[in-house]
């Protein structure tokens, strides 16, 4: 899927779509991401960029790209966040980004990740002031 929100069409309408276009277990893991984004940060806001899913409070948490081996959410200021659980597997020798891949079966440590996004927005609202 290659477009932007139309008239009518919100970003989290676009995430919906992207959702059952992967229809396997691509789409499972991203429903559960998404649904612990916004268990953790119930102010978060779902954008669609660079198309993929993103979501954002006081700037940019993470985005949600889907491979064929791995569901990856790459967090904008990963490399300013704790990560004490190690759940950044990817990108970790950039100076900004972190990224975490979900492969297929994974297991989803939910208390981390929800950490994680926690931090990410705290980071976000400091730099707001």
């Amino acid at each position: 899927m290659n477009k932007s929100p139309t008239q009518g069409e919100t970003p989290s309408d676009l995430i919906d779509t992207r959702i059952l276009e992967l229809d396997d277990w691509r789409g499972e893991v991203l429903t559960k991401l998404r649904a612990l984004i916004k268990k953790a940060d119930p102010d978060v806001q779902e954008e669609w960029k660079w198309n993929v899913p993103v979501w954002s409070h006081d700037g940019l948490i993470c985005t949600g790209e889907s491979y064929k081996k791995a569901v990856k959410l790459t967090f904008a200021k990963g490399a300013s966040l704790e990560d004490p659980s190690g759940l950044f597997t990817s990108s970790l020798e950039g100076k900004v980004r972190r990224a975490i891949d979900f492969p297929e079966g994974c297991t989803i440590d939910e208390r981390a990740f929800k950490a994680l996004i926690n931090e990410a927005v705290k980071l976000n609202v400091s730099h707001r002031k």
